[in-house]
């Protein structure tokens, strides 16, 4: 096996991106890349702490939940979720992250890069939440590379043809859960069940 260790020789294998490609590498939000921001329902955000540990996070919403404060700004709200915030103290240890924007039946994606930080105020927390969808906290992210990504890896995994998706699975926690804290078949039906009233009455809050 020969092991690329050098980016002399990544750059052997791959080549030089065209200059046209360098060109839609950009510092800032452009037109294009607000308007898909504002239809986008689904991101993942990705952080890394300052072990080097990556961690990855789905983060949906309707669409436009990431807001654009100006055209080097976003604000994501954390909603209620599992409240291990891998990601969180990833952002508080090293503040860099990453983003990757999705948008059903398109087959571009849109990928920021910055930085980010975590405020707990009522006036931003307002402003990207609701009664029914409260933001626990505001995720600031200061935008210092953005570019749209080819549709090349949606076409040949074909993620937007439903002809050609699998059977849904369902996650059992239970299953996973259950016999490493100690439990029986019992406690495991009773963890899904608990996990399908937060996909339900519990969608928006830790109850």
């Amino acid at each position: 096996m020969s092991r690329i260790d050098t980016l002399e020789q990544l750059r052997t294998v791959l080549g030089e991106p065209r200059a046209a490609t360098k060109a839609k590498v950009l510092s800032h939000l452009d037109e294009q890349s607000a308007d898909f921001i504002r239809a986008s329902a689904f991101a993942v955000l990705a952080t890394v702490g300052k072990d080097g540990v990556v961690e990855a996070s789905p983060k949906g919403d309707q669409p436009g939940f990431i807001h654009i404060e100006n055209e080097n700004t976003l604000l994501m709200p954390e909603r209620a979720g599992n409240n291990l915030a891998f990601g969180l103290t990833n952002i508080l240890e090293t503040g860099r992250i990453g983003l990757i924007f999705l948008k059903p039946r398109t087959g571009e994606t849109l990928r920021i890069t910055g930085r980010a930080e975590i405020f707990d105020d009522a006036n931003l927390r307002e402003r990207i939440g609701t009664a029914e969808r409260p933001a626990l906290l505001a995720i600031r992210i200061h935008v210092e590379r953005c570019y749209f990504h080819c549709a090349r890896a949606m076409l040949r995994a074909k993620l937007w043809e439903p002809e050609s998706w699998p059977p849904a699975q369902r996650i059992l926690f239970g299953k996973i859960i259950a016999p490493r804290v100690g439990g029986d078949d019992v406690m495991a039906q009773a963890i899904d069940e608990r996990v399908q009233t937060g996909y339900t009455t519990n969608l928006w809050r830790n109850q």
